[in-house]
């Protein structure tokens, strides 16, 4: 139960976006894509869904080119959250979420009622169900359409096959406290056998909450491994050009420090 690229690249035109990579991601983990702006994050995580095809390469879903999978059945088991979802009409928040469930609208589940409301808890938006999406803060935004992705994979298949929930910068517009509750959720899908892909900004988010990295730099893959092992000092001043120190946190976390020699 895997999602690997092998050698995929994406140019438009003569602008290549990203070149030659090779990743191999396991349902059941938390992967966090990181690199500086432009590097390629979200072209690789539009690649991995499946919504962009890759120009040089190709991008396997179970060992299988992902173009060979049906939309209707991709959509029954990868939900994706994307950067900016613009809704041209007055939706609140409650018909936003439920439009994860219209993959599954050929066969409900038993319990299909209530997805949609247990999926706006999860990630505290039940108070904003009547509220005009577009009404909302960013960050209420975000997280009404994490509900949506949530609630669109929330069931095991019934064949078994893998689930993934991709997710474009989930915590660029949410405060602290909403960044950690994003991510533990993020961990606690990961636990129970998603493919959790983030991109992120933030590398101590990174640290602290993925199983793995993938980094990006220039449109390349710089490394890929375990978060502890991949994201190094040495490595933060390579790709971000950016000095620091990694330390451990008073619950015994490892985290950077910017700005240090």
């Amino acid at each position: 139960m895997t999602l690997a690229c092998i050698d995929a690249g994406l140019s438009v035109g003569r602008k290549r976006l990203l070149g030659g990579v090779h990743a191999r991601l396991e349902a059941g983990r938390l992967c966090a894509i990181l690199g500086p702006n432009g590097a390629g994050k979200s072209t690789l995580l539009s690649l991995l869904s499946g919504q962009r095809p890759p120009t040089s390469g190709e991008v396997r879903l179970d060992e299988r080119d992902i173009a060979g999978h049906a939309h209707a059945a991709l959509a029954l088991r990868r939900a994706v959250m994307p950067q900016e979802s613009a809704v041209a009409f007055d939706f609140n928040a409650e018909e936003i979420v439920a439009l994860g469930r219209l993959p599954h609208r050929l066969r409900p589940e038993a319990d299909e009622s209530g997805i949609v409301p247990a999926a706006m808890a999860l990630t505290g938006v039940s108070a904003l169900a009547t509220r005009i999406l577009n009404t909302l803060s960013g960050g209420e935004k975000a997280r009404v359409h994490l509900a949506r992705a949530l609630a669109q994979i929330w069931h095991p298949r019934p064949d078994d096959a893998s689930r993934w929930l991709l997710l474009d910068e989930p915590t660029a517009a949410l405060d602290v406290a909403h960044q950690h509750a994003v991510m533990v959720l993020a961990r606690q899908w990961a636990a129970r056998g998603v493919g959790v892909v983030a991109v992120l900004h933030d590398l101590n988010l990174a640290l602290r909450y993925a199983d793995e990295v993938i980094v990006l730099d220039q449109g390349g893959k710089v490394a890929q491994g375990p978060a502890a092992d991949v994201l190094t000092p040495e490595l933060v001043r390579e790709v971000w050009r950016t000095q620091c120190e990694r330390v451990t946190s008073g619950d015994g976390s490892p985290q950077f420090l910017f700005g240090s020699a």
